[in-house]
């Protein structure tokens, strides 16, 4: 008869971890960044490690008198043992200088078991036949990703103390972005109506073909780049060497032929150019026709080796849906529902590229619609913002507003909608503030932005 083996644990380590922080003040702020109570096998370990944390978020030290006392006012003073069990602990350790080296014991024997529930988890899926087998993986993958990220180890409530720790992390990462809730665009006056791309936000980006989505986008991309934020983009539609390519010619500021023709004759300035474009942590994926389920699952291994900061998804209608049999409004709803998921799960914003219907070229006044967006109204409601790009050029030829765009932000679920003014300067693919680069910044509204206002009045 076989016995089944017990999980992995080390009780040794949890003796000496804990008896290290008490004996050492400082000790625990080598651990807290990584170590949970659910890590713990034994409860009252997980019970006294708690208590330390507790003293530790009060910038009490956690030593034998603090710890008790907090043991005590929660009434676990004498589940764990009293006073002599807390004397024993310190007694374990003769130093607390190997400390970290005990809880990475600790955290890994947690993430073994925490393995062997995943996999039960993923058998039971297995069996599960009454559930389609593309939402099966996508659950399974998921499975894998929390684990891979350590952030489901027994943490299915957070206490708020966390929560507001981690809070004040991403303020404090953020305090380049000024007075932004989120990442900044590099236009400042997108970015005040915005208040940035949040984290756990679909943004759409949307425009009809040649608008300049993708230039937008990229612009975008870079500009979150240069400030040491980790991007991802999944390229269905352009190769990723143009991609490259498009960003050497705005870091030289030049148009995309004249970069080519440079690098080709091997001119410095172009491979210094390059060379910097290279340094940029941007990831491309340029893979034509992902379903959402590989988005998804792709962005989770890019992520589970360090946070990615943004995500970028050229083009929303390209991606495909779960099933070849979906039609057209079934797979955008579909992919629309899963980028959200991606969002919410990563928790960072997902910027995501989206044709607009031909109803937009059939209106007398050509600025985009909600109800333009293409393939489902499943697009508007997941969003969490939803940009247009106009370019008053592309309608009128008479225009006195040549090279000039407006970004309309249609919907914004946590603020205001408004509209901010760029310039698109074609031969480098670039939008710029309206103002920099010498363009004066005047008090541009075109005639149809002006048109729509008067409608939106009546």
């Amino acid at each position: 008869m076989h016995t089944l083996p017990s999980p992995p644990f080390d009780l040794a380590a949890e003796y000496a971890a804990l008896g290290a922080i008490l004996l050492e003040r400082d000790a625990i702020i080598l651990v807290a960044p990584f170590l949970t109570p659910a890590h713990f096998y034994l409860e009252k370990h997980a019970l006294i490690y708690r208590a330390m944390l507790a003293c530790y978020q009060r910038r009490e030290p956690p030593d034998l008198m603090t710890v008790a006392a907090e043991l005590r006012r929660r009434h676990h003073l004498e589940v764990v043992g009293g006073m002599t069990f807390l004397g024993e602990l310190v007694a374990t350790v003769p130093t607390a200088v190997h400390v970290e080296y005990y809880a990475r014991i600790i955290e890994h024997a947690a993430v073994g078991r925490a393995l062997i529930e995943v996999g039960g988890q993923i058998a039971g899926l297995g069996y599960d036949d009454g559930r389609p087998i593309e939402d099966r993986l996508d659950e399974a993958s998921q499975y894998i990703y929390q684990l891979a990220a350590r952030r489901q180890i027994g943490q299915d409530f957070v206490p708020l103390a966390q929560i507001a720790s981690e809070y004040l992390d991403k303020v404090q990462d953020t305090a380049d972005e000024g007075d932004l809730l989120g990442l900044g665009t590099g236009y400042p006056d997108l970015d005040t109506i915005t208040q940035g791309m949040k984290p756990g936000e679909l943004v759409v980006l949307a425009a009809r073909p040649g608008v300049g989505k993708t230039a937008l986008a990229l612009c975008i991309a870079r500009h979150v780049a240069l400030r040491g934020h980790r991007v991802g983009i999944f390229s269905m539609e352009m190769d990723r060497e143009l991609l490259v390519q498009r960003l050497v010619a705005m870091e030289l500021g030049i148009d995309t032929a004249s970069a080519l023709r440079l690098l080709r004759r091997g001119d410095q300035g172009a491979i210094n150019a390059l060379a910097r474009v290279a340094e940029l942590p941007i990831h491309i994926d340029h893979t034509p026709s992902l379903n959402v389920m590989a988005i998804r699952d792709r962005a989770r291994r890019l992520a589970s080796e360090r946070p990615v900061d943004l995500w970028v998804i050229d083009y929303l209608q390209l991606a495909q849906g779960l099933s070849d049999r979906d039609d057209d409004v079934r797979r955008i709803t579909a992919v629309s529902q899963g980028l959200t998921s991606l969002a919410r799960e990563l928790r960072t914003p997902v910027l995501a590229l989206s044709q607009l219907s031909r109803a937009v070229e059939g209106r007398a006044e050509h600025i985009p619609l909600l109800s333009d967006l293409r393939g489902s109204g499943s697009i508007e409601q997941d969003a969490s913002q939803v940009w247009f790009i106009y370019r008053d050029e592309l309608y009128n030829r008479e225009t006195e507003y040549t090279g000039m765009a407006e970004i309309h932000v249609a919907k914004h679920r946590n603020g205001e909608t408004g509209m901010a003014t760029l310039r698109f300067d074609r031969a480098t693919t670039r939008f710029l503030s309206v103002g920099s680069d010498r363009v004066p910044a005047g008090n541009y509204r075109s005639a149809a932005s002006r048109a729509i206002d008067g409608i939106s009045a009546d």
